[in-house]
């Protein structure tokens, strides 16, 4: 629930998403996996689309420490101000239990691509805006 207490801890969300940026491995595999799902508008998977479309594609070598990209360990804040550790990792690999968290879930899709600091408003599965800061890759 979010409180006025939580507020606080909510950083400034841009009117524009922030940049999202992918080596080249992870474009192509979660470019291809996005194609094989079914993207029914406002799920996880046209989320994941949208934010393929809209990425800086690198090469794997140049891609910056401090970007979260599949199977890096990342930490992000929640709009409600709880921390939360993950790593991002396809579909038959996520294992909550073990912080390892799909692509193919809102979450994912919102923080594939984002360098440290950066926020992001995404939708859950129940179509709540939700808001996130990556705190920490690597």
């Amino acid at each position: 629930m979010i409180t006025h207490e939580n507020l606080q801890h909510a950083p400034a969300i841009p009117a524009q998403p922030p940049p999202v940026m992918l080596g080249e491995s992870d474009y192509d595999r979660l470019s291809a996996l996005a194609d094989m799902a079914a993207v029914e508008p406002g799920s996880a998977v046209a989320f994941l689309a949208a934010e393929l479309d809209r990425a800086t594609i690198v090469a794997d070598d140049e891609l910056p420490g401090d970007v979260v990209a599949m199977h890096r360990r990342l930490a992000y804040r929640a709009d409600d101000g709880a921390e939360h550790q993950a790593m991002l990792v396809f579909p038959r690999q996520a294992d909550i239990a073990a912080n390892r968290v799909s692509i193919l879930t809102p979450v994912g899709a919102a923080l594939i691509g984002l360098r440290t600091g950066a926020s992001i408003a995404w939708r859950d599965r129940m179509g709540r805006e939700r808001h996130l800061t990556v705190t920490a890759v690597g």
